[in-house]
């Protein structure tokens, strides 16, 4: 398959370093201490994806939330979002939360649904809105709370980057700005991360880069489209079909960044790989400018028919 030989090249021409004895931890955790999340980097939802994301919700029969207000198209149709999610996830039990209006995200009824809730998934689009309407809020409290019952929180594209603790593209004028004051701050469930998706088709290989370069303390997550990192705990493994980068500020090979591969684990603490590497042969590919993919065989969710950030 073309985007298996594809993401094999990358791979043979960026090896992740060997595993090596870490350096003295930091002594704040980076992932959530309950709960767990599933980070998308956009494209479609393979079923290896969303069938570990509804496992860590409790099954089709918890209560899950969908969120869509990064959406671009307003108003939003609750109803389609609704359906679409219930049809891709197999959820029974589907509630919708959306307001531009932060006076009603802070109120106890808008809220509601997320008391409940075992899994909560954020809607591509634009992450700008996210942060408009709920940075703050009671309701990003609530979801907080998701994660402190031991619940999922999961997302794609947009509903990517702002699980991170720094906003990357979070700028209202463009996505093409990487680090847009007034909109640098993420939800931060990865504490001390900055996360970017879509880099392969979108050719953002190098922008973090420039982003660990500004800020040096963080750790860059770059992920492939139809690729997500699971996260307990301080360590994450890397399920799809595409790769992660991963930008410490460090030389690999005369790159900034080193890819880890569907199957690999990483720990975010002590910023080391935790497994070995895949088997990957090299092979004298290399991805086209406007990369093709074949079909998931999964439903891509409604998070997808936003247009992604």
């Amino acid at each position: 398959m073309l985007v298996n030989v594809m993401v094999m090249a990358l791979l043979a021409q960026n090896p992740a370093p060997a595993a090596e004895p870490p350096a003295q931890p930091a002594a704040t955790a980076v992932g959530p201490r309950q709960g767990s999340l599933v980070i998308v980097g956009g494209g479609q939802l393979g079923p290896d994806i969303v069938k570990r994301f509804v496992s860590l919700a409790g099954g089709k029969d918890a209560e899950a939330v969908v969120i869509p207000t990064a959406a671009e198209n307003d108003p939003v149709d609750v109803k389609r979002v609704a359906e679409g999610f219930s049809r891709s996830f197999g959820f029974k039990n589907v509630s919708v939360i959306h307001t531009r209006d932060r006076s009603e995200a802070d109120s106890e009824g808008f809220v509601a649904p997320l008391k409940k809730a075992k899994a909560v998934w954020f809607n591509g689009g634009r992450q700008w809105r996210f942060v408009d309407s709920y940075l703050g809020t009671r309701t990003q409290r609530e979801i907080e709370a998701v994660l402190e019952r031991g619940g999922v929180i999961g997302g794609s594209s947009a509903g990517a980057t702002i699980q991170g603790s720094y906003l990357v593209r979070g700028a209202r004028d463009g996505n093409d700005i990487l680090m847009a004051k007034g909109y640098e701050q993420g939800f931060g469930y990865l504490r001390g991360v900055a996360i970017d998706q879509h880099i392969l088709p979108r050719h953002r290989t190098d922008d973090l880069v420039q982003v660990i370069g500004a800020h040096t303390e963080l750790l860059g997550l770059g992920i492939d489209e139809s690729t997500a990192v699971v996260v307990e705990g301080d360590r994450f493994e890397v399920i799809g079909r595409g790769v992660v980068g991963i930008y410490d500020g460090k030389n690999h090979d005369g790159k900034r960044y080193y890819f880890l591969a569907p199957g690999e684990r990483y720990d975010l603490k002590e910023r080391r790989r935790v497994s070995p590497g895949a088997d990957y042969s090299p092979q004298p590919a290399t991805r086209p400018r406007n990369p093709g993919r074949p079909a998931s065989p999964a439903v891509a969710p409604v998070a997808e028919q936003a247009t992604p950030r």
